[in-house]
């Protein structure tokens, strides 16, 4: 053993050197910590919320980040909708007890939620392997902040531009060259895909349903709005047949809101407008989850 260490002292000793930076730097863990770095939605979300980790919740996609106004909800539920945000998200956030969800979740599925062959956020934090390392995963967004570090220190400064840490909110009326090019290449990406391209999400809806019975927490479904100027994914029926068995089996109750508004409430095809569309969601939501409160009560 002792001929072994001494053949091997070198390695040994580099590797436990990089394991003990990386078990510093994950602890440090900057991507959370520092506004050097670049901010998923859920980092987003905690940041906006004074690092608060419980509350009510609204989640879903970028759809539910457009459409809800939290500071000017009576419902008070923490808006976390994520970019590419799927129920697969919210499975791992619960079963990590990333978030404690309290009182109160509703979750909004709109036509892109359930896909699970959509590319999503790759920095979210339960999507890391626990194998690999912490500079590793994040290496684009060190690359970039060493980059601005080492500009900025040529020219004697330690000085850096915050990253930006809210979210995209959706204010422009998309013209109708542009939605239209929109809609062709959602189809063409996504329009073939059926139920099982979405087992996944369904899955993990269902463990969600599932948890929620268990915990005793209020849950609620919203189909969030889609613009009525065009055609459903082809997949939406069976998509939304298959959801509400579900739902209906375990009394969840479920808000459908998919063609109820017109196409001037919207940005493009699955963002309400900021100034139009989402306060007239945000009321809309507010009174049904008040009808829900009451209905119970009585």
């Amino acid at each position: 053993m002792l001929s072994f260490l001494k053949k091997n002292g070198f390695v040994l000793g580099l590797m436990i050197a990089v394991g003990l930076t990386n078990a510093w730097i994950s602890w440090w863990n900057p991507m959370e910590s520092s506004l050097r770095f670049y901010k998923n939605d859920f980092t987003k979300t905690l940041y906006h919320h004074n690092w608060s980790r419980s509350g009510p919740v609204f989640f879903g996609n970028s759809s539910v980040t457009g459409a809800y106004i939290e500071e000017k909800s009576s419902s008070h539920l923490v808006e976390m909708g994520l970019s590419y945000g799927k129920p697969t998200d919210l499975k791992e956030i619960l079963q990590r007890n990333l978030y404690q969800v309290n009182d109160e979740l509703v979750i909004g599925i709109d036509v892109q939620t359930m896909l699970d062959k959509l590319d999503t956020d790759p920095t979210y934090q339960w999507l890391k392997p626990w194998y690999q390392p912490y500079v590793y995963t994040y290496r684009d967004y060190f690359r970039d902040s060493g980059e601005e570090f080492t500009r900025n220190l040529s020219k004697g400064s330690l000085a850096y531009q915050p990253r930006w840490i809210d979210k995209e909110l959706y204010f422009e009326h998309k013209d109708p060259a542009w939605l239209k090019a929109k809609w062709e290449d959602y189809d063409k990406r996504f329009g073939w895909m059926q139920l099982k391209d979405m087992q996944a999400s369904i899955d993990a809806l269902q463990w969600v349903i599932n948890y929620a019975t268990e915990h005793h927490l209020p849950l609620r479904v919203i189909w969030m709005p889609y613009h009525s100027g065009y055609p459903h994914p082809p997949y939406t029926a069976s998509l939304k047949e298959d959801v509400n068995r579900r739902l209906q089996a375990s009394r969840i109750p479920t808000l459908d809101l998919m063609d109820k508004y017109e196409p001037k409430y919207f940005s493009d095809l699955v963002h309400l407008n900021r100034i139009d569309g989402a306060p007239l969601f945000t009321k809309e939501v507010d009174a049904w989850l008040e009808s829900l409160k009451k209905s119970s009560k009585s």
